[in-house]
């Protein structure tokens, strides 16, 4: 990977992805699976769990990137709207900086709705994983 690389990719939040976080992690707080509850403070439906992006981060850094010899040092995400059921993300991410010296990649992201609302951004930190 070089500076300046740019990357993108479409994930939607579907029922499958939802139920299996759900059914993995047990997390069913009352923001994430009522209907009324949700509605009642103010968001246009339950909300997906926010580490659900994460796993399209770690799918992102496994699967789609060139280097496949890589392993994940660190990662920050800042959640800026919420995320609904089927909704269509088009994530971005681009390459701030090559270490050399230590065999590290920075890269920063964004998920966005196709409407152009961000929904996260962060940066994570990837090295090469060396035998």
């Amino acid at each position: 990977m070089n500076l300046g690389d740019e990357f993108s990719r479409e994930f939607v939040i579907t029922r499958k992805i939802y139920d299996g976080f759900r059914e993995l992690f047990n997390d069913n707080n009352p923001l994430h699976v009522d209907l009324e509850f949700a509605r009642a403070r103010g968001f246009g439906g339950v909300v997906m769990h926010g580490n659900i992006l994460n796993g399209f981060l770690s799918y992102f850094i496994g699967e789609c990137l060139p280097d496949k010899n890589v392993i994940i040092h660190s990662q920050e995400i800042k959640y800026y709207n919420p995320a609904y059921l089927d909704d269509k993300l088009i994530f971005t991410a681009k390459v701030v900086g090559v270490f050399e010296s230590v065999g590290a990649v920075e890269i920063k992201f964004c998920f966005e709705k196709e409407s152009g609302v961000k929904v996260a951004k962060g940066m994570i930190q990837i090295g090469r994983k060396t035998v």
